[in-house]
């Protein structure tokens, strides 16, 4: 007899993978004078962040599919606009980077996303240092180090503009927890599209207006306007695949989805851009950052699991243990704080996508996880 919750949550992780690698690929296609020639990553990121605005505001104004949250303006200018800017800073730089390096590249790159969230949520407080994080941090660095010196097209202004976009992104992964999630407040995908997207077009506005207006006045640019309107819908459709896959499946599961979309992007990249030589010194350094990564897993799955079990023998533990892996309602715990995931959470947890960081953490709250799971079923 066949499950199906388990290949509903497989098919589920199957169109995040898709979809993830799908937008990122597309949106280097778009970008890159050799294809589309679209040199305009500023302009794409608007036309995202204003598609995705639009779609939320019928969502939950007109389609009344869900409902706004108790939105004041203290939030919103403390926890919204700030969370805004360094969510579109982040875009901004990464979708500027693939004018200047690779796809596979870039995905090597972002093995520093961990290293990136761990220094800002120890320079902010919410977490603290540790040494077999730091040990792990310090493997994926020299990792990453060893990749950029294997890289043939290696490209100083590509490499900083990504490594910036990192860390724009890991600080706005610490900002939405100590601002939001320490507020209560829990956005689904619809309302953080709802508040986050129209700010982050606004931010977008100025570098745009200073930087890329004057050069769509003196080039000729293409405008196809169904690429645009799919490359959006896809990036939209990224957002929800997220919850979906959050909703039905646990920490481990979604962090060996992501590594898995990682190869999978880095191979199929180098089919479709050609240009995009992959060397053995490349392999060799994201190999060894990864085992950085997955080590850093597995740590914070276990202070996660560790901080949840009720004081009991180390025996019983051990029994326990194999049931947290099937069990995602036990890795995403809701104290009575009313912080999303639990007080044990940190920003270093969260789950994010570089085309659909919107999603506050992957640890979401017990009635936005139950909800999801009683529509989806």
């Amino acid at each position: 007899m066949i499950n199906k919750p388990l290949v509903l949550t497989y098919l589920y992780l199957f169109i995040y993978i898709l979809l993830s690698s799908g937008v990122i690929l597309y949106n280097k296609w778009v970008l890159s004078p050799k294809y589309f020639n679209f040199p305009l990553p500023i302009t794409l990121t608007m036309i995202h962040m204003g598609f995705s605005g639009v779609v939320a505001f019928f969502l939950v104004r007109v389609f009344k599919v869900v409902s706004p949250v108790k939105m004041t303006f203290e939030i919103y200018a403390t926890c919204v606009i700030p969370i805004s800017a360094f969510f579109a800073s982040s875009l901004w730089f990464g979708n500027t980077a693939y004018l200047h390096i690779s796809v596979a590249f870039i995905q090597m790159l972002k093995a520093l996303m961990p290293v990136a969230t761990f220094i800002m949520a120890v320079l902010c407080g919410t977490d603290k240092p540790r040494c077999d994080v730091f040990l792990n941090m310090l493997l994926v660095s020299v990792g990453v180090v060893i990749s950029s010196y294997g890289e043939i097209h290696f490209n100083v202004v590509g490499t900083v503009y990504q490594v910036t976009g990192i860390f724009a992104e890991a600080l706005r992964l610490v900002l939405t927890q100590v601002l939001l999630q320490k507020k209560g407040l829990t956005l689904n995908p619809i309302t953080s599209l709802y508040y986050i997207a129209p700010c982050s077009f606004v931010f977008l506005f100025v570098p745009w207006f200073l930087l890329e207006k004057p050069a769509m006045e003196v080039s000729q640019i293409q405008f196809n306007f169904w690429i645009f309107f799919s490359n959006a819908l896809c990036a939209l459709a990224l957002n929800f695949s997220i919850f979906l896959v959050i909703g039905r499946t646990g920490a481990v599961t979604i962090r060996v989805a992501g590594v898995l979309k990682d190869w999978i992007l880095i191979a199929l990249s180098t089919v479709i851009f050609p240009e995009s030589t992959i060397t053995g010194l490349n392999i060799i350094g994201y190999a060894i950052a990864l085992c950085g990564v997955v080590m850093y897993n597995y740590i914070k799955v276990k202070d996660v699991r560790a901080s949840q079990l009720p004081a009991e023998s180390l025996p019983e533990r051990i029994t326990k243990d194999w049931k947290l892996e099937k069990k995602s309602s036990d890795i995403f715990v809701p104290n009575n704080s009313g912080d999303i995931g639990g007080g044990t959470g940190s920003a270093t947890d969260a789950f994010g996508d570089e085309e659909a960081p919107l999603i506050p953490s992957a640890r979401l709250s017990y009635v936005g996880r139950t909800q999801l799971s009683n529509h989806a079923a």
